[in-house]
């Protein structure tokens, strides 16, 4: 099994999230790489079985140019407001796609029941254009916009990739 974990991240949150999954899916025996969105190739059926996409939630959805220049502003990463996941989905040529999807989102503990999900939007924008998901998105909290992750977020993370990864060695063709 081949999986490929494409993030992005302003304040380091989502970074720490995708080297949790990472982890757990290696736990899982899965070959995996790991890829911020802004240097991501589009991915390739014949590379990888499983593709697992994540990024901050920002204004109840993935991030835009706007608020990803809004996070700049509070302190977050300058080199990552040029593109995050929105515009490498953006770039994704329509399937069928034969990949399995996943897709997690990081975002402020205190808000987690207000309605939107950078994972759920990213799911959408996937499915959309030919890919099947293969679990239910996740979220991990943070405490605010900046961080840090929640007590038990990066553990959480850790064990959702070995499951992921075992529920995806589980489906694949033999």
């Amino acid at each position: 099994m081949r999986a490929l974990v494409v993030y992005e991240s302003m304040f380091g949150n989502s970074r720490t999230v995708a080297r949790a999954i990472v982890d757990g899916l290696r736990a899982a025996r899965v070959d995996v790489e790991l890829v911020n969105a802004a240097e991501a190739a589009t991915p390739r059926g014949d590379l990888v079985e499983l593709l697992v996409v994540g990024g901050p939630t920002h204004a109840f959805s993935m991030t835009r140019h706007g608020t990803r220049e809004d996070a700049v502003r509070q302190g977050g990463a300058a080199a990552a407001a040029g593109s995050g996941i929105r515009e490498w989905i953006d770039q994704v040529h329509k399937g069928p796609h034969s990949e399995m999807v996943a897709t997690f989102d990081t975002r402020v503990g205190k808000m987690r029941h207000l309605p939107g999900s950078a994972a759920k939007a990213a799911a959408k924008a996937l499915r959309k254009v030919g890919y099947h998901t293969l679990v239910a998105s996740e979220s991990f909290y943070v405490d605010d916009v900046a961080g840090p992750l929640l007590d038990g977020e990066e553990e959480r993370a850790r064990a959702w990739g070995e499951r992921l990864g075992a529920t995806a060695t589980s489906r694949a063709p033999a």
